[in-house]
C-alpha cells in the first residue's frame, strides 16, 4: 500500500497543531491572569490607601480630642498652682496675727493678781486664737488637697501626652504607608512581628484607650473645678471669720481700756479729794490743839485763882459766888478740854483712815495704770499693724 509523508517517519503535524493551540490558550490564560492580578493588586492598593486614609483621619480626630483635653488639663493645672500659691500666702498671713494674739495673752497674764480676771478681752483673745488656729489647720489641709489634685491632673496629663505621642507615631507610620510604592519598599526595614503587633489591640480597644484617657482627664478637670469653687468659698469665709473675730477682740480691748481709764480717773479724783480732806483734817487737828492749849491756860488761870483764894484767912474762906463761879469754870473747862482731846483722838483716827484709804487708792491707781499700760500700750500697739485682707 502507498503511505503519506507523515506516515513515513515525518513530523506529526496534528500533534504539533494541538500543542500550538494549547500554547496559545495558555498564553491567553496567562495574559488574563496577569490582567486580573494587576487589577486585583491595584484594587487592593486603592483599598489599602482608603483604609489608611480613614485610619489617619480617625487618628487625627482622636488627636484633636486629646489635644483639646490636654490643653484644658494644662490650664487647670496652672490655675490650681496659682490657687495653691494663694492658699499658701493665706496660711502665711495667719502666722503674724496668731503670734500677736498669743503675745497679748501672755502680756495680760503679767497683770497684778487682782486684775488677772477672765474678762471679755481674755475671752475674745482665746476665741481669736482658736479661730486663727482653726483656719490655719483648715488651710493646711486645703494645700494638701490641692497638691494631691495637681498630682492627679499631672497624671492625667501624662497619659494624654503619651497617647498623643503614640497617636503621632502611628499617624506618621500610616502616612508613610500611604505614600509607599513598589519602588520604595526596598529601603523599608522588615519586621517579622509586624503582623502580630498589629493584632495585639482590637480597633474597639484602640478607641477605648483614648476614650478612657479623655474620660479620666475630664473627671479630674471636674474634680478640680469643684475643688477650686470650694477653696474660693473657704478663702472668703475664713478671711471673714478672722476679720470679724479680730474686730470683736479690738472692740472688747478698746472698751476695756475705756473702763480702766474711767475707773482710774474716778480713783484719782477720789484720791485728790482724800488728800484735800486729809489736809483739812490736819488743819482741824491743829485748831483743836490750839483750842486745848487756850482752854488749858484758862483752866490753869482758874485753878491758880482757886489756889490763891485758899490762902485767905479762915474767917474769909467763904463759899461766895466768885468761889462758886471758879469751881464751875474749872469743871466746865475740864469738860471742854476732855471733849477737845476726844475730838483730837477722833481726828487722828480719821486721818489714819484717810491715810489707809489714800494708800489703797494709790495702790489701785498704780494697778489700773499697769493694766492700762499692758492693754493700751503693749497689746494695742502690737495689734495696730494687724490688717486681715481678703485671701
Amino acid at each position: 500500500m502507498d503511505r503519506s509523508p507523515q506516515q513515513n517517519g515525518g513530523p506529526n503535524l496534528l500533534s504539533i497543531e494541538v500543542l500550538r493551540n494549547h500554547s496559545e490558550l495558555f498564553r491567553a490564560e496567562c495574559m488574563r491572569l496577569i490582567l486580573e492580578t494587576d487589577k486585583a493588586c491595584k484594587r487592593m492598593k486603592d483599598d489599602d490607601n482608603k483604609r489608611l486614609d480613614q485610619r489617619v483621619r480617625d487618628i487625627q480626630f482622636l488627636k484633636k480630642e486629646l489635644e483639646l483635653k490636654l490643653e484644658e488639663i494644662i490650664v487647670e493645672i496652672d490655675v490650681l498652682i496659682a490657687l495653691q500659691s494663694r492658699v499658701v500666702k493665706a496660711l502665711e498671713a495667719c502666722k503674724e496675727p496668731l503670734r500677736v494674739t498669743v503675745l497679748c495673752l501672755e502680756e495680760r497674764m503679767k497683770r497684778p493678781p487682782s486684775e488677772r480676771l477672765h474678762d471679755d478681752v481674755d475671752c475674745e483673745l482665746l476665741k481669736e486664737r482658736e479661730v486663727i488656729e482653726g483656719v490655719a489647720s483648715l488651710l493646711q489641709r486645703v494645700v494638701e488637697q490641692i497638691t494631691e489634685q495637681i498630682r492627679l491632673n499631672r497624671s492625667a496629663k501624662y497619659h494624654l501626652e503619651q497617647d498623643l505621642k503614640e497617636k503621632f507615631e502611628a499617624q506618621c507610620i500610616d502616612n508613610s504607608c500611604a505614600l509607599m510604592t513598589t519602588h520604595s519598599i526596598n529601603n523599608q526595614p522588615k519586621s517579622k512581628n509586624s503582623v502580630l503587633q498589629s493584632l495585639t489591640v482590637t480597633p474597639k480597644q484602640w478607641e477605648n484607650i483614648s476614650d478612657i484617657n479623655i474620660a479620666k482627664a475630664e473627671q479630674q478637670k471636674t474634680n478640680s473645678l469643684y475643688l477650686r469653687a470650694l477653696v474660693e468659698s473657704l478663702l472668703e469665709q475664713t478671711a471673714t471669720d478672722i476679720q470679724k473675730q479680730v474686730q470683736a477682740t479690738t472692740t472688747a480691748l478698746q472698751l476695756n481700756i475705756q473702763e480702766i481709764k474711767s475707773a482710774k480717773s474716778q480713783m484719782e479724783d477720789q484720791l485728790s479729794k482724800i488728800q484735800s480732806e486729809f489736809a483739812s483734817q490736819q488743819r482741824i487737828r491743829e485748831d483743836l490743839q490750839v483750842a486745848i492749849t487756850e482752854n488749858e491756860q484758862f483752866l490753869r488761870l482758874a485753878q491758880a485763882r482757886l489756889d490763891l483764894r485758899r490762902l485767905r484767912p479762915s474767917k474769909e474762906q467763904c463759899h461766895d459766888p466768885a468761889q462758886t463761879q471758879l469751881l464751875v469754870e474749872v469743871q466746865q473747862l475740864t469738860a471742854h478740854i476732855n471733849k477737845l482731846h476726844e475730838a483730837v483722838a477722833q481726828s487722828e483716827e480719821g486721818q489714819r483712815a484717810l491715810v489707809r484709804c489714800q494708800l489703797e487708792l494709790q495702790e489701785n491707781t498704780e494697778i489700773k495704770a499697769s493694766s492700762l499700760y499692758i492693754d493700751e500700750v503693749i497689746c494695742a500697739h502690737h495689734r495696730e499693724p494687724i490688717i486681715i485682707h481678703n485671701f
